[in-house]
């Protein structure tokens, strides 16, 4: 039990990894017990790379921000109104056009 939350510990502490944002996601709502819940991650990825017999891809530190992009802008939108500005978001255009040279 202890192996899996020094595990978890370590993957809180790596850069831009899925665990790491899934330990942090987890700590803001149940605090230490996200060390449990992590090492219950990994021991579910151990359990599926040896079953199934592959290697581990990560899904990276942004797993949740690209799981739901209308969720994570709503909430930006949300916490700069609540500092007081108005926003309105437009789509970004992007230009095709080449740079017209001289």
């Amino acid at each position: 039990m202890w192996l899996t939350t020094e595990c978890a510990w370590a993957a809180a502490r790596s850069r831009d990894t899925y665990l790491a944002a899934h330990y942090w996601r987890l700590a803001r709502r149940i605090g230490k017990k996200a060390s449990m819940a992590v090492g219950h991650s990994i021991l579910v990825i151990v359990w599926y790379l040896l079953t199934e017999d592959c290697d581990y891809r990560d899904l990276g530190g942004d797993f949740f921000i690209r799981r739901d992009t209308d969720r994570v802008r709503q909430q930006a939108v949300a916490q700069l109104q609540a500092l007081g500005y108005h926003v309105t978001l437009q789509p970004e255009r992007i230009s095709r056009k080449s740079p017209v040279s001289k």
